[in-house]
């Protein structure tokens, strides 16, 4: 394994973003939380995955829980061979319940313990299904031998063939949601479902009218036992191909297989994968060819009148084509282990929200292809969200995304690349950093990310944030802020700088967990409120995504005889420069002066001694911030002394912090493998190769023994370059 890791750190590393200084003119991101906002739309809290018995190991039970834990709205599960025949056994791309079997007589025989194990682990985890009905039984498939796929990546089992008998089907349907009823509490209002899995290409060995007479049997047989459930189709792989079209137009004026005219259709679901390539030696993604697939599937949607204002689910959304395919067989997709997949992601929801409101359809959610793979090597570079219980960096993004919550408020950045600009040509020259804000009651949040295609050497950039804030958050307000880059919340660079250990041990795993997760990128800050904005400067590195949290700040008293009428602040200082000793007279003496708030590279202010009021004593200035690499702060000054009293001391400032370098954006590593799948059109979206590379617009490369070369190279320059720079390097 540490060679395959290796080999994929080549084109990652020899690009790799630390140490590169920040650009000198700041990208201006403007919030304004004194708006109306709109109701915020969660589209994000969905994830799914191949292997559908994963769901029941530890590795699997485990990621549920913490997924349904990061989001502030309910996440919903997809998985695929929920109605396969087998033992139960967890494989790549393979799976099954053995709910359906048949007698010697032919007669149905129902078991629901495996698919039990499923449901539960999804819904004691928090989460709810959102239930994929596939694949055929054996017993129903009207190809029942062989029934398994002859590889890990065919699409040639029976399980991919139509029912033989279109009741029975029917029967099961009905049977298996009435048990899904009478287990789960709040099935009709809280679960959702799809039928099949990409039935326009090799996972549907039938036409497109059995299909739709497919469609017909299963949305009747859910509706008759749930009325109210939400059920819909068809999924496919290519958003922009005439198989939505058709099955829409079916559904609206087609003639249904159990009579009358149309199909009801609650939900509309369909697929797209963005794409990725080796360009220039480096991994390039491809944000805009993605979007263009969004646009494609929403605008089949908004074509039909009739379901135009219905639920659209893109079912799977991702960079690429294939989760289960190692980065050893398909190099191009080395962006997995980084922060490029995170940045990616958050970027595209932000998106697919603007594509939404442009063509006026209803968006119901987004999900990522992504689970976990129990016991594989770690870091082995599939499509994840964890590796052996550790979280990769696009867990983090996704917790980052999925604690926003509350009321969506404007904004704008002056980096941020406009919609159109990303459809025409992705994100190829200036990078997108771009931010969503959000009012969750006495908080404010703002998502701030910079995403590139590319994943190449950059220099971080300077991001000013400035957020325009209620009159109730007062004077001051405090600032926490939490990041996921290179650098914070990557334990992918922890596992490298061990050596990429191929069984790490408990000490090297303790490190590795504490790395995982997004930190803090500073201990909380205090900003002042000018003019009624409040305002932050921070680097963010190629691919970083910052989230801060500004709420206002805890109030002092100021001991004076107003501190009642102004609730402990003074609405205007009575010194200046922000340090605010008590007013003198009656009261008792005044409080101490207000910290001076560090520079950049300045040091932490002296806060002035308060004047002492009658028989009271002046407090000392309190202590200064700390500058980001700010030098000791001043001694606050004595208090002036009144009468019977005398001046106290004033505190002395804190010494300034350690500055936190800017990591640099990395680009993506490859190794030696399979070519991936063939490439698609970049507005309909192409085919699946192989059920791999779904809507792809770049070619496979056409040798690897290049990228090898080059990831050999790559890792021994880094292994160099660690001696000189130390351990937390990149290797």
């Amino acid at each position: 394994m540490a060679g395959i890791a290796g080999l994929a750190l080549g084109i990652w590393c020899a690009a790799s973003p630390a140490n590169v200084r920040a650009q000198a003119s700041p990208i201006n991101v403007n919030v304004d939380a004194t708006a109306a906002g709109t109701p915020l739309e969660r589209v994000w809290p969905y994830h799914g995955f191949d292997e559908v018995n994963y769901a029941t190991t530890a590795d699997g039970k485990s990621l549920l829980a913490a997924l349904a834990a990061a989001h502030t709205a309910p996440v919903h599960v997809r998985t695929h061979f929920l109605l396969n025949t087998g033992n139960g056994a967890a494989s790549l791309k393979w799976g099954s319940t053995n709910a359906y079997t048949e007698d010697a007589a032919g007669n149905p025989v129902y078991s629901w313990t495996l698919m039990d194990g499923i449901m539960d682990s999804i819904t004691g985890a928090g989460a709810l299904p959102l239930v994929e009905i596939a694949f055929m039984p054996q017993a129903l498939s009207t190809m029942p031998n062989p029934y398994m796929n002859s590889t890990t990546t065919a699409l040639d089992g029976g399980c991919f063939y139509p029912p033989k008998d279109y009741a029975k089907w029917s029967n099961l349907i009905k049977a298996w949601v009435t048990h899904e009823n009478e287990r789960y509490p709040n099935v009709a209002s809280s679960w959702l479902w799809e039928l099949w899995n990409e039935p326009d290409i090799g996972y549907w060995h039938g036409t497109f009218a059995d299909y739709a007479k497919l469609y017909d049997y299963t949305e009747a047989a859910v509706h008759q036992v749930l009325p109210n459930a939400q059920v819909g189709g068809p999924a496919v792989a290519s958003a922009g191909g005439s198989f939505l079209t058709q099955f829409l137009q079916h559904c609206a004026t087609g003639a249904n297989a159990l009579g009358g005219t149309g199909a009801r259709l609650d939900l509309v679901s369909f697929h797209a994968k963005g794409g990725t390539a080796i360009t220039g030696g480096h991994v390039q993604m491809n944000l805009g060819n993605q979007l263009r697939l969004h646009q494609s599937g929403m605008n089949a949607v908004a074509a039909v009148t009739a379901f135009k204002q219905k639920p659209i689910h893109i079912t799977e959304a991702d960079p690429d084509g294939c989760a289960a395919c190692p980065v050893s067989t398909t190099p191009a997709d080395a962006y997995r282990n980084s922060p490029a997949y995170g940045a990616y992601e958050v970027a595209m929801m932000k998106r697919s929200l603007e594509l939404e409101a442009r063509i006026g359809v209803n968006l119901g959610g987004v999900m990522a292809w992504a689970f976990t793979f129990p016991g594989t090597a770690y870091f082995a570079g599939y499509r994840a969200l964890t590796t052996n219980g550790i979280n990769l960096p696009v867990m983090g993004a996704f917790k980052l995304l999925g604690a926003l919550n509350g009321t969506r408020l404007p904004v704008t950045s002056s980096g941020a690349l406009t919609l159109d600009a990303i459809l025409t040509n992705s994100v190829r020259s200036q990078a997108d950093v771009d931010a969503m804000a959000t009012l969750n009651g006495g908080k404010v949040q703002v998502l701030v990310w910079n995403y590139h295609d590319d994943l190449v050497t950059a220099a971080a950039a300077s991001v000013r944030v400035t957020v325009k804030v209620p009159a109730s958050f007062g004077a001051r307000v405090t600032v926490t802020h939490l990041r996921v880059d290179e650098t914070h919340g990557d334990a992918y660079t922890v596992w490298t700088s061990q050596g990429s250990p191929a069984s790490p041990s408990s000490t090297q795993i303790a490190a590795l967990k504490a790395a995982m997760d997004p930190v803090p990128l500073a201990p909380d800050q205090t900003v002042d409120v000018a003019g009624g904005s409040a305002s932050v400067t921070f680097d963010l590195p190629r691919f970083g995504i910052s989230l801060l949290t500004l709420a206002p700040a805890p109030v002092t008293g100021d001991g004076g005889t107003d501190a009642v009428a102004d609730g402990g602040r003074d609405a205007t200082p009575d010194a200046p420069a922000g340090d605010r000793p008590g007013d003198a007279g009656t009261g008792t003496g005044g409080a101490a002066g207000g910290a001076g708030a560090g520079g950049t590279t300045g040091a932490g202010g002296a806060g002035a001694g308060g004047a002492t009021g009658a028989g009271g004593a002046g407090a000392g200035g309190a202590t200064g911030a700390a500058g980001t690499v700010g030098g000791g702060g001043g001694a606050g000054s004595a208090g002036t002394t009144g009468s019977g009293g005398s001046g106290g001391a004033g505190a002395s400032g804190s010494s300034g912090g350690m500055s936190t370098g800017g990591a640099v954006g990395g680009g993506g590593a490859g190794t030696g493998g399979g070519a991936s799948g063939g490439s698609g059109g970049a507005g309909g979206g192409g085919s699946k190769a192989g059920g791999c590379a779904c809507a792809v617009d770049n070619p496979a490369p056409s040798s690897h023994v290049a990228w090898i070369a080059l990831g050999g190279l790559a890792v021994l320059i880094a292994r160099r370059r660690s001696r000189r720079v130390g351990p937390d390097s990149r290797r």
